[in-house]
C-alpha cells in the first residue's frame, strides 16, 4: 500500500500527517527525518488498528502539484 503524506514546515522544523490515517502524525528537524518517522508511524498505526480489530483504511488520497505561470506568481 502507498499512503500520501503531507509535510509542512513549522517554526521548529517539520510536521507531517497521513490524510487517510487520522491521528497518524510525526515531526522532525528535516523533511527526510519527518518522512522516516511518518513511515514508522504508519506501520505502528496499522498494527494498532489490526490489534484492535479495526479496519485499515485503503489509501484514497492523491497528491499533485500545480505550477503557476511566472507572471501570476508575484
Amino acid at each position: 500500500m502507498t499512503y500520501a503524506v503531507v509535510i509542512e514546515r513549522t517554526d521548529n522544523g517539520y510536521s507531517g500527517y497521513v490524510p487517510d490515517l487520522p491521528g497518524c502524525v510525526a515531526a522532525g528537524d528535516s523533511v527526510e527525518e519527518t518522512e522516516r518517522l511518518l513511515g514508522e508511524a504508519v506501520v505502528f498505526h496499522i498494527e494498532c488498528l489490526r490489534e484492535n480489530g479495526d479496519p485499515v483504511p485503503e489509501p484514497q488520497t492523491s497528491v499533485s502539484r500545480i505550477d503557476l505561470p511566472a507572471a501570476r506568481r508575484g
